[in-house]
Parts: structure tokens; sequence; C-alpha cells
């Protein structure tokens, strides 16, 4: 017996636990993965063991059996700063060189059936276009719109900066932008701050569309057309002036602006001069606007740096869930892996040794979306028990139907079914609505010995 007379909370004495036997391990195992424990942090598995127990180190042999815990890093969430600086883009150098697009999808269909807005964003004067499409246009289509409504009014851009949509990343558009001359740079999947422009845009747009229906009516796409003209007409901070007025080099006139009327009459080289020191204390502007961005972003952030070969796991957000009949779980891993390093892409991304089932993913993530994993390679357990979707979503999928019974509500009857599910961890049967399943699986009342023993029963086992 071993009293410690440097620790004052306790006035007992304590058990002195040997090395030997793997008497540690099994105890920080009966205080972390029991039922009685369920995984709670070092500080308090630590606080729970010294009140009885006693050994050298023993303060960072806990904190080192926690972090090791597979369970703990897939499940718990993150309360530390989002990890990875903020990386500006360059400066654009002309009008219309360098474009972001996206799209608004899902929207109400419209009598001419649109349901989704492509957003193209010029990087240097602001000025953006609105068109409506669409959801299920093609690459081609797209092209075809894009030929019409961009490139006849501002030229070729130099690069196009947008998400991983399978209509941007299809061959025949990276084929169009290579004959066009124009590179084409992708966001890093999951992590739409890549293109904050199109996104911050994207969130205009709703606002005002949003209030147009409020205040006057009719379907989105008949406000369209003024919603684009009242953004490109709106002060905008980061060049200190109008996208119309930058574009043109004069203010746009509108009920509320009336220029004068007429040309105002300039020498070619004096135009050329005020649009070149007009363009300069624009790019000094979006400078000092994107250096204070920055600043506030880092504020918030923290490095976080992986060297290739180790091992991380893959975050994936809690909207992102397991999908059942278009409802999401919440008590799905908040972490998938661990998954190797490859390669190191940029100051902030990383490129994954991703099994054969997640091929349809691109393997490149920002920082944020991983997670440092410290396991040994015979703790590392194959992604067979979860199915995702291209998005990152989680799929389960029935085996079969064990059971059926009927509810009786207060003004209705309820057939269940109790299904089982593949891989699940936890409750491996759930308790579905018949007509559901039916609808979404139909290959399970395939059986017939089930059908059978429904008819004997008189349709309720």
């Amino acid at each position: 017996m071993v009293k410690d007379s440097r620790d004052l909370l306790t006035s007992h004495e304590r058990i002195w636990v040997p090395k030997l036997g793997g008497v540690r391990q099994t105890l920080l195992e009966e205080a972390h993965k029991s039922r009685f424990s369920i995984h709670p942090g070092a500080t308090k598995i630590y606080r729970d063991l010294r009140e009885y127990y006693w050994w050298p180190g023993m303060k960072r042999e806990v904190a080192w059996f926690v972090e090791r815990c597979m369970t703990c890093r897939k499940v718990k969430a993150e309360h530390q700063r989002p990890h990875g600086k903020l990386q500006p883009l360059e400066i654009p150098e002309w009008k219309w060189g360098h474009i972001t697009m996206d799209f608004i999808t899902k929207l109400p269909r419209t009598p001419r059936h649109m349901d989704t807005i492509w957003v193209i964003v010029d990087r240097l004067t602001k000025s953006a276009h609105f068109l409506p499409i669409q959801e299920t246009y093609s690459a081609k289509e797209l092209a075809k719109v894009y030929v019409d409504e961009i490139i006849s009014r501002h030229g070729i851009p130099v690069s196009v900066i947008s998400d991983r949509d399978v209509r941007f990343t299809s061959r025949f558009w990276k084929k169009f932008h290579e004959e066009l001359g124009t590179r084409l740079h992708f966001s890093t999947a999951y992590h739409p701050q890549t293109d904050g422009q199109s996104e911050r845009t994207i969130q205009t747009l709703e606002d005002m569309l949003r209030a147009c229906i409020i205040d006057f009516g009719g379907s989105w796409d008949s406000h369209l057309p003024l919603a684009e003209f009242s953004y490109n007409n709106s002060y905008h901070a980061s060049i200190g002036r109008a996208p119309f007025e930058m574009l043109y080099g004069r203010k746009c006139r509108t009920p509320i602006c009336w220029g004068e009327v007429g040309q105002r009459v300039l020498g070619s080289t004096e135009v050329v001069i005020k649009t070149t020191e007009l363009i300069q204390k624009v790019r000094e502007r979006l400078l000092t606007a994107q250096s204070r961005q920055k600043s506030y972003a880092d504020r918030r952030r923290s490095d976080l740096e992986f060297q290739v070969g180790d091992y991380v796991l893959l975050k994936v957000s809690p909207w992102k869930g397991v999908i059942r009949f278009r409802k999401r779980g919440k008590l799905g891993p908040r972490y998938i892996g661990p998954y190797r390093i490859t390669a190191r892409v940029g100051k902030v991304a990383y490129r994954l040794e991703l099994p054969e089932q997640l091929s349809q993913i691109h393997d490149t993530f920002h920082v944020s979306q991983l997670r440092k994993c410290i396991t040994e390679e015979s703790t590392i357990v194959p992604l067979e028990d979860i199915q995702l979707e291209e998005r990152l979503n989680y799929v389960e999928r029935p085996i079969a139907i064990l059971e059926r019974k009927t509810k009786s509500l207060h003004n209705k009857v309820v057939v269940l079914v109790k299904v089982q599910w593949k891989h699940r961890k936890g409750s491996e049967c759930t308790w579905e609505p018949e007509r559901e399943t039916r609808e979404h699986y139909p290959e399970l009342f395939e059986n017939t010995n089930f059908e059978d023993k429904i008819q004997r029963s008189g349709g309720d086992l």
C-alpha cells in the first residue's frame, strides 16, 4: 500500500498497480470501454482512477490510451479550432479573365420548366450573371449556354474555378475548355470555402429572390433579370464601387441615379489611362480586403500538418448521416477510416489511399476534413460494414424481413415489418412500415416462404 503525499485531494491509501501481467491495460479498458463507463475522456478517467490506484506516469499513460482508442476518434466531435490557414487566390489582372461558377439547385419548377440557376461571377469586377437552366442539362447543353451568354459578351476567360459537379468534371467539359485555352480549377472535395465568392453571391441572390416572391409574387425566373441588374448595380465593399461601374467605367442610369445624357467625350489615350488606373486601384482594394479576411479567418484556425504515410480519419458531416427511406440517422460515426496519406497537394490538402468501395469519391481532401489517427496496422478495420454514396452519405442495405405485425392506432391500422440491416452496429433489426419497405425494397418480399407464412397466419405473423 502506497500513500502519495503529493496528492492532497485524497486522504486514503491507494493501490499501487504493477506493470507486469497487463493489469494496467485491463484496468484502463474497464474504465474506458465497459458498459459502465462508455468512453469517457482522459481527464475523467484519470480523476476516477487516482482515487483508488496509482503507478508512475499514470496520467500520461491514461491520455495515451484514450488517444489510441479508435471508437473515440470516430464518434467524438472536435472542440478545437478548425485546421488549415486561409490560402487566398491571386488577384486577377483584367476583367472577366478569371471567373467562378456554381449552381443553385432544387428550386421550384417554373412554367418554363426551369429549376436551377447557374451563377457565374468575375473575380475582378465582381459582376455576375444569373442564368436559369434545368438541372437535367448535360455538359454539352451547358457549353452552349456558356458560349451564348458569357463568351459572346466577355470573351474567353483564362481560368474557371468551380466545384466538382459531375458536369464540370465530365470529359466533354474538360475537352471543351481545353480547346478554348481555358484552365479549369476545381475546389477541394467537400470544402466549399475554396470558392467562397460564388457561395457568398449565391447567398445574396437567394435572399433577393425570397424578397421578390414575398413582395411581388410570381415565379422566381421572372424576377431573375432584375435581380441580376440590382446585384451588379449595388455597392460592393471589396472594390469600393458597384460591379457595373467597375466593368464599364461609368455608373448605370437607374430611377434613383440619373447620369448625364449622351456619351462623355474622352480621348482614346485618356480612356486607356483612366481604365488602367481604375483597375490598379481595384486590385489594391481587393488585396487589402483579402488580407483583412485572411487575418480574421486565421485567428480562428490552427495549423495541422501530416506526413506521407501517416494514417488519418476522414470526416463525414452530421448532415451526411445514415440514409434509410430518405431519413438521416444521427447516430452514425462522425469519422471513417483510417486511411493512409499518399501525397500532399498544395499547403492544406492531402491525397488519401481510399479502398475500392470509395473509388467513386475524389481522393483529395482539405486538412479540416481529416483527423489524426495513432494506431497500428493490425487495428485498421476494412470498410466492409459501411456503404457510401458519391457525397459521402452512409447507406445501409436490408438483408431480410424477419417478422410482421399490425399496430392499431386511434383512427388507423399500421402494418409493420421487422427488417434486418446489413452490418448495422448496435441494434441489427428495426420495425419499419410495410408500405415504405415494399416501395423502396420490393426484392425483400419476393421470398415465397415469407409470403406463405403471411397467408397462413391470416396476414399477421
